[in-house]
């Protein structure tokens, strides 16, 4: 529960520091005294976004502190998983500063608004006369159920089921989108393909068949050549050889004189031996060379379709070609790797889709045992409210389609009187009636919830009288088992507080601003004479406070 409130500088208040306690506490105070800034001052500590209008004196920061006592509520794992220091008495700060920025602090760790909000649904429930009017709102309604029967972890664990299922469509579709486009394609993919396998094209062979090109298509110059070359080298009393002979002769004669000579022979020796192995190759290069039309003409046909293909795709040798190929060859293998993740990601989807189903039925039984017991106990509380014969009829429809809370669709129908026909609850129930039934939700609610405090604005409109008192009886019998507030007009439901709080607004030379102090009992009794009476005091409405008190 809320132990303590301080507020420095912000809208009408300077600065201010309130303590609360257990129980039923009720806050009142004229139309425009500033309940509403308390209020709001309260929604920015539970995280609600603020800017720089929430400055009194824009000069200065704005400092909202809350003090919670949250011992009995189990909220170690949440501390725990957001890396927070736990402590029974937690401390919640709120910063704006002049410049717009704000900080948040949670028992002095700072962080930011998401880990605020989250906790303070574990802390506050703020009840507006904007969430009276959301109670004919589906998820609402559903959220009444489901806290009714139970239905927090089935939820989640279906929420969690949905997501990776939507997970899981969005892929598919993605990779049925892919799989078209890739398909438009895969045609004159084949065609590449088949046209560069067909091929049969070699790492180097460009190279080699340019090479045997040259030589077929100019065998008969060649082959004069080499023959010329031959004739040279061996022909008798003149050819190369004879000569080279011939001088090594000479030399062998004087290479005993003299080192240079000696050296010289080496040499020419060495140069007969290596003329002679080019002779042996000119007459084996002679001897291959084969005058081969065909050959010359499937050659060129080869390298002609080389050149193609190497136009064709921009590229200019056949280890590009070959890179191409693989390429193709992955494409057209990604393709049929598709085909199969398509068809085991769908086949996750449909088991997941069964689970989903097996889920959702489990939640609409539990809301289906809910329902009644959720209407008995609104028309046993409505009874006591002024409305005995109002009826519910709640009908939970199933469908077929996946919602984030199960697979049901909700029509929350009403009848206030006998002989009239039920109707959507927004569309027939009155102000006055919206109110009770709201309160009516909330006291059935606070029997399932383990929230510390619930804070009611004004949840009394349209009513008065009696119904105002079994209003206020309600409540206080509900801060039995959690922290209560009522900001009220009402004399009938202040009466029934523990504690009274009193919203007031002074002038102070040129400066407004606004108050919250606790009342004593003296002044308490004059308070709820003025809400009876108004601003002149009459004995009997000093009477009729002290009645309503005791």
């Amino acid at each position: 529960m809320i132990t303590t409130l301080s507020i420095k500088n912000y809208a009408l208040i300077e600065k201010l520091s309130i303590d609360f306690s257990k129980g039923f506490s009720i806050i009142t105070g004229e139309t425009g005294a500033g309940k509403s800034i308390i209020l709001g001052a309260l929604g920015l500590v539970l995280g609600k976004r603020a800017d720089l209008t929430s400055l009194k004196n824009k000069e200065e920061k704005c400092i909202i502190e809350a003090h919670f006592e949250i011992s009995k509520y189990n909220l170690s794992p949440f501390f725990d998983s957001n890396e927070l220091d736990y402590e029974d008495d937690t401390i919640v700060r709120r910063e704006i500063l002049p410049s717009g920025k704000s900080r948040a602090f949670i028992n002095d760790s700072p962080v930011n608004l998401q880990v605020l909000q989250e906790l303070s649904l574990f802390l506050i429930d703020i009840h507006s006369q904007q969430q009276t009017r959301e109670l004919s709102d589906e998820n609402v309604q559903f959220d009444i159920i489901d806290a009714i029967a139970g239905n927090s972890e089935s939820i989640q664990e279906y929420q969690a089921l949905l997501k990776s299922y939507k997970t899981d469509k969005t892929k598919l579709n993605s990779l049925i989108k892919k799989q078209g486009e890739s398909l438009k394609e895969q045609e004159y993919h084949s065609f590449l393909l088949n046209e560069l396998v067909e091929a049969n094209l070699k790492s180097g062979e460009q190279e080699v068949l340019e090479d045997d090109f040259e030589k077929l298509n100019n065998v008969e110059i060649i082959k004069e050549s080499l023959d010329k070359s031959l004739a040279v080298a061996n022909e008798e009393q003149i050819g190369v050889l004879y000569n080279l002979k011939e001088i090594k002769g000479s030399l062998q004669k004087i290479a005993s004189f003299s080192t240079d000579y000696n050296a010289l022979l080496e040499r020419i020796t060495s140069v007969a031996i290596e003329f002679d192995d080019i002779s042996d190759e000119l007459s084996r290069c002679s001897d291959k060379l084969i005058n081969d039309p065909a050959q010359l003409d499937f050659i060129g046909q080869k390298l002609q379709l080389i050149y193609n293909l190497q136009k064709k795709h921009q590229v200019s040798t056949v280890d590009e070609l070959l890179e191409i190929q693989t390429q193709l060859e992955n494409s057209v293998f990604e393709l049929g790797n598709l085909e199969g993740e398509i068809e085991k990601l769908t086949l996750a989807i449909q088991e997941k889709a069964t689970l989903l189903d097996s889920q959702a039925m489990l939640i609409h039984n539990k809301r289906v045992e809910a329902v009644p017991v959720l209407s008995q106990k609104m028309i046993t509380i409505l009874a006591t409210l002024g409305m005995p014969n109002v009826r519910f009829d709640i009908q939970l429809i199933e469908s077929a389609n996946y919602y984030n809370n199960g697979k049901d669709e909700i029509q929350f129908l009403f009848s206030a009187n006998k002989g009239t026909d039920f109707g959507i609850l927004k569309k027939v129930a009155s102000g006055g009636e919206m109110s009770r039934i709201m309160l009516a939700v909330k006291a059935i609610l606070a029997q399932y919830s383990k929230l510390p405090t619930l804070i009611f604005d004004e949840i009394d409109t349209g009513v008065s009288g009696e119904i105002a008192i079994k209003m206020g009886e309600i409540m206080k019998e509900m801060s039995q088992t959690m922290q209560i507030f009522a900001i009220t007009h009402l004399p009938q439901i202040a009466a029934k507080g523990n504690a009274h709080f009193k919203v007031s607004k002074s002038t102070v030379g040129e400066d407004t601003q606004s108050e919250l102090k606790l009342l004593s009992e003296e002044d308490r009794i004059i308070e709820i004479a003025q809400m009876l009476s108004g601003a002149v005091v009459s004995d009997s409405a000093l009477n009729h406070a002290k009645a309503l008190l005791n």
